[in-house]
């Protein structure tokens, strides 16, 4: 069996019999872009699939289509609520204006590359990585169901991400605002700085989830949008020791604390979870204020607690656990630049142990 290359207008076309699912023969026409050399190079690759018996019509669809159903048969039986709703998010307001109307077999690295290129005139470079997460996900479950032979988007060059200054409180500045909280709101802040917990992790919490007897606490859900939902990976389900002084404070607002019929440790009157954003708004950065600090945000107070345990020395692998990050690289890429430069000490040890008074002249 053999092809042929025909071109129309400025574009380029294999030609080829083939036998279709009823087992009838059937000519067909696949594009094969503008250059003469890649649609050379793509018949003799077809012509190989057709011989070898893995030759298979690709399902047709345009990506608007394809995002529909990846939606609905992928994302929304396999993702959590706040996922979900990120990427429904994205390819509503992004992908699908970008690339909505075009056929799935006509996105091309470069057509995606250029989308990334031109996104970076307008956001950051997180956000287009954002952005490249879920249709990275769609385009591979593409090729495993039958709609592209290859993923365009592995090819995709990622924006480089500047470093930015992180933002966290010293000791004396911890201090300076945990003076000034409202008392009623002083052990969840406190736990929030002692444990470098996520806000929705904190405010999850339950009193079954510590270990009075080891000092510890589990965590084992997120509050996203008033509903208690599992961690957002495996690792981030994690037991989080307590310092001596965090656990006579928790003692004593659990003796203050409403009843919770959730058994929450951080409650409104009601003993319903708190609102996050008007915790913030009310509490927490009217303290900063009072107390004169910097404008930061909440989840500052988990980078303070990295900052905090660096300055002790702590291991990199144990603050990995204790933040809950699914690798140390992700700990040591955020947080690499805190840590303290010991070379000069940890060079001096290597002469001590060899005890180079004895082979020095």
């Amino acid at each position: 069996m053999t092809g042929s290359i025909h071109k129309k207008g400025q574009a380029y076309y294999l030609v080829f019999r083939h036998v279709d699912a009823s087992g009838r023969r059937r000519q067909k026409w696949v594009a094969a872009g503008r250059s003469k050399r890649e649609a050379e190079k793509r018949l003799t690759e077809l012509m190989g699939e057709i011989h070898a018996g893995t030759y298979r019509e690709l399902k047709k669809s345009t990506f608007a289509g394809f995002a529909r159903v990846w939606l609905e048969s992928y994302a929304r039986t396999r993702t959590k609520p706040s996922t979900l709703k990120s990427y429904e998010t994205i390819i509503n307001a992004n992908l699908i204006p970008a690339f909505g109307d075009m056929a799935m077999t006509d996105i091309t690295a470069e057509i995606i590359q250029r989308y990334v290129t031109t996104r970076l005139e307008r956001v950051k470079p997180k956000t287009v990585i954002n952005e490249l997460v879920p249709l990275k996900e769609m385009l591979k479950h593409a090729v495993r169901w039958g709609y592209l032979k290859l993923n365009p988007a592995r090819k995709v060059e990622r924006p480089r991400i500047e470093r930015e200054e992180m933002a966290y409180l010293t000791p004396k500045e911890v201090n300076l605002f945990l003076r000034h909280v409202t008392p009623r709101y002083h052990a969840l802040f406190l736990t929030a700085v002692m444990t470098g917990l996520r806000r929705g992790e904190l405010l999850a919490l339950r009193w079954g989830d510590v270990d009075w007897n080891n000092n510890q606490l589990w965590v084992r859900r997120s509050l996203w949008k008033g509903q208690l939902l599992t961690p957002k990976s495996k690792l981030s389900a994690r037991r989080v020791d307590l310092t001596p002084s965090l656990i006579i404070e928790l003692k004593k607002h659990k003796l203050a604390s409403p009843i919770s019929p959730q058994d929450l440790v951080f409650c409104n009157a009601d003993g319903n979870p708190w609102e996050p954003d008007a915790l913030v708004k009310r509490q927490f950065l009217p303290a900063l204020r009072r107390a004169g600090i910097r404008q930061v945000r909440f989840h500052d107070l988990r980078h303070t607690n990295v900052a905090l345990r660096l300055a002790q020395g702590q291991p990199i692998k144990y603050i990995q656990h204790q933040l809950g990050h699914s690798s140390i690289q992700t700990t040591l890429d955020r947080y690499g630049h805190l840590m303290p430069d010991i070379g000069a000490e940890q060079a001096m040890k290597l002469d001590n142990i060899l005890d180079r008074g004895s082979w020095t002249g």
